[in-house]
């Protein structure tokens, strides 16, 4: 049972004293302080004003078990009761720690049979930014420094993942990208693809990406680093074929490639891990969210053997955290894959779930804000648009629309996140497809609600 919080007094306290993560501070100060989520059980959280809000977010893309689950809450306390802590650092490791490496390398086929652990998403690519440089050095290639990325990527917070990102607001937040990491543009059909088959439009992705290499030149160039679908780009889904003609321009000048598997690993696409839905094979894989659906802080790095055969000549990798294969984590992770395995949620979202979303969301189709539906797996966007003709944006840019219909949402009882002009979700593993109902039902009434103040601007 939720306890009985002073709401008002957390409000205070929460202007007085906490800096929320990516928020407008001043912004949550004029609305009072932020919402304070109190409880949650499967699919939904509740709020101290006492709202139940369906929670098609998963809280940020993670919750793949949804909420509530004891035995991970039991498996984190026995862990606590047997050993809370240790490191990884002075020739040590612990049972959770070594078993949940060992799971994670089957859960690649042993294609990416070694495994990194760090505690977020941000920190995992940090690890990746760090490895690839190294292994080049150690080829005797030191010029290989260069990331190529695309614009719109989400690649973490941290000063590495916010320049390996293609986010250009956070670039301008403390004089970024740091240099190596160059960005091409993204696979995003609706946004840049006018008047191009999906072909074309492919080809035309793909060669940005060889000519930035050829830019650059391909003695220079380290890694390619992408998302298998860009999740906080907007669901930006690659066009059919994309994902192995990029893996090949990278083969054909020797550089890495990387999958940022961060949101979409875990089942997400419908798949165990995002680049089997696409069709490719990485070098080095980052992870985090579904890997503990959030329970604990969590990460990891999955390295394939031919690069790890490089590192291990190199004497110490002189990288890592205090908390890199924390126990408890590591056995709460263990826990949450053992529930994703048995009750059979990948294959539920390849099968059932996802396909059913993808009908339920082309029934927005008809409104007349809704220019594009999409999805994959348990990942999905409305588009919003002010012409589907000419695909106009409200206001004369992005932006306006998509934070006006989240906010609405909300307020109807449902969680989605509004990135420029689109409504995204990324509800648990574990939605009905009555859930799926009321998901859309509730973007549909909220659409109807914010029409008429969008036609207005």
């Amino acid at each position: 049972m939720p306890r009985n919080h002073n709401i008002a007094e957390l409000r205070r306290l929460d202007i007085a004293h906490h800096l929320p993560a990516q928020a407008d501070w001043a912004e949550i100060e004029a609305l009072g302080g932020s919402r304070i989520i109190t409880h949650a059980e499967g699919c939904y959280i509740h709020d101290g004003d006492g709202h139940r809000i369906l929670d098609a977010m998963a809280g940020l893309w993670c919750v793949n078990v949804g909420y509530g689950r004891e035995e991970l809450v039991e498996a984190a306390a026995a862990q606590m009761r047997e050993l809370p802590f240790y490191n990884t650092f002075f020739k040590t490791a612990t049972p959770p720690t070594v078993t949940l490496a060992a799971k994670i390398a089957s859960l690649t086929q042993n294609r990416l049979p070694h495994i990194f652990f760090n505690a977020s998403g941000s920190e995992a690519n940090d690890t990746v930014f760090r490895m690839v440089r190294h292994y080049w050095k150690l080829k005797g290639e030191p010029k290989r420094t260069v990331f190529i990325s695309r614009w719109n990527a989400y690649h973490g917070s941290t000063v590495a993942g916010v320049s390996l990102g293609g986010m250009k607001a956070m670039h301008a937040q403390g004089d970024l990208p740091i240099p190596g990491v160059e960005h091409v543009r993204q696979p995003y059909a609706y946004g840049e693809g006018q008047g191009m088959t999906e072909e074309e439009f492919c080809d035309a992705c793909v060669a940005a990406i060889e000519d930035k290499i050829l830019e650059v030149g391909p003695e220079y160039c380290a890694a390619f680093i992408g998302e298998p679908v860009q999740g906080a780009g907007g669901v930006i889904i690659p066009p059919k074929g994309y994902w192995p003609k990029v893996e090949a321009v990278a083969r054909k000048y020797g550089l890495l490639v990387v999958a940022d598997e961060v949101i979409c690993g875990f089942g997400r696409t419908g798949q165990m891990w995002g680049h089997e839905t696409m069709g490719f094979t990485p070098d080095l894989m980052p992870m985090a969210k579904g890997l503990s659906s959030g329970y604990l802080p969590i990460s990891a790095t999955a390295v394939a053997s031919h690069v790890v055969d490089v590192l291990k000549t190199g004497g110490d990798f002189v990288h890592g955290f205090t908390y890199s294969g924390h126990p408890v984590a590591a056995a709460v992770a263990l826990r949450n894959i053992e529930i994703i395995e048995r009750e059979g949620l990948v294959e539920r979202t390849g099968s059932v779930t996802g396909p059913y979303l993808a009908k339920a969301l082309a029934t927005l189709n008809d409104h007349p804000l809704v220019g594009e539906t999409r999805s994959v797996g348990l990942l999905g966007a409305v588009e919003i648009v002010a012409d589907k003709a000419t695909r106009a944006r409200f206001g004369g840019a992005e932006g306006t629309a998509g934070p006006m219909a989240r906010d609405a949402c909300i307020a109807n009882g449902l969680m989605v996140r509004g990135i420029r002009d689109s409504l995204v979700m990324c509800p648990p593993l574990i939605i009905t497809t009555e859930q799926i109902d009321e998901v859309v039902a509730i973007i549909r009434k909220s659409l109807d609600e914010v029409m008429p103040k969008l036609r207005a601007l």
